[in-house]
């Protein structure tokens, strides 16, 4: 047996359908606010400047410890040759005192290469200080830039989420209004097929953008005013009203 409704009821639908529609545009936006894809780009972007932080920094580390080392290297040198020094007045052997010079010197040159070496581990330790900073920066920068997005989109989700509430809460209230069998029928289109009830107008389907055949006009010009009908096209629920022109 075919449904029936009465025309008023029939016509609900085309407001439930708009509750509907809204519910699912504002479920789109949520799914797809702005700020998401910027914030998953920095995600990626913050996971490499991340690495390249805690690479520099070891490099940092290492530059350090290379300085410590060498400075302690020349401090063992600068000692022995401080004590040779002060040693060297007092030895009255000619071989011994000879054989400190020569150790002198040694210690000396000694010295010398030590302290270039430092000079070049300290520039070393100074551009990887400088490399770690700008790393730093950088993933500051970022960081920042994701933050800021996120409370965004945290503002633009929460004004989304609030005028979801009210959409179903009028939605609800559309439903409450419609049979139970109809809107029974209205749901399962809806989920079947995306949508649940169109308007005819002007001998076309909203939902579909397809005007009827004659022969299908034919067939609902033929059926009362109460008959549920379905259009041949969206498989929607056909409202008829003075705009159908039919």
């Amino acid at each position: 047996m075919a449904l029936k409704a009465t025309p008023n009821d029939q016509r609900r639908l085309l407001t439930l359908q708009e509750a509907d529609t809204l519910i699912v545009r504002l479920q789109g936006k949520l799914r797809s606010l702005p700020q998401t894809q910027r914030i998953e780009e920095l995600d990626t972007e913050l996971s490499a400047l991340d690495r390249t932080v805690l690479e520099r920094l070891g490099a940092h580390d290492d530059a350090t410890a290379e300085v410590a080392r060498i400075e302690s290297d020349v401090q063992v040198v600068r000692a022995r040759l401080q004590r040779n020094r002060d040693r060297l007045p007092t030895i009255t052997d000619a071989k011994t005192a000879t054989a400190t010079e020569h150790e002198n010197e040694t210690l000396e040159r000694r010295q010398g290469d030590l302290e270039d070496l430092e000079l070049e581990a300290m520039q070393q330790q100074e551009d990887a200080a400088t490399a770690l900073a700008e790393a730093r920066r950088e993933a500051e920068t970022a960081r920042a830039e994701r933050d800021r997005l996120a409370a965004e989109r945290e503002l633009v989700a929460a004004d989304l989420e609030q005028q979801l509430e009210a959409a179903r809460g009028e939605r609800g209230e559309r439903a409450a209004q419609v049979p139970a069998d109809l809107l029974a029928l209205y749901d399962r289109q809806r989920e079947r097929y995306g949508i649940g009830a169109t308007l005819l107008q002007r001998r076309t389907s909203v939902a579909s953008g397809v005007e009827l055949t004659a022969a299908e006009l034919h067939e609902i010009r033929q059926a009362a005013d109460e008959d549920v009908l379905l259009d041949p096209n969206s498989s929607a629920i056909l409202v008829r009203t003075d705009e159908s022109g039919i």
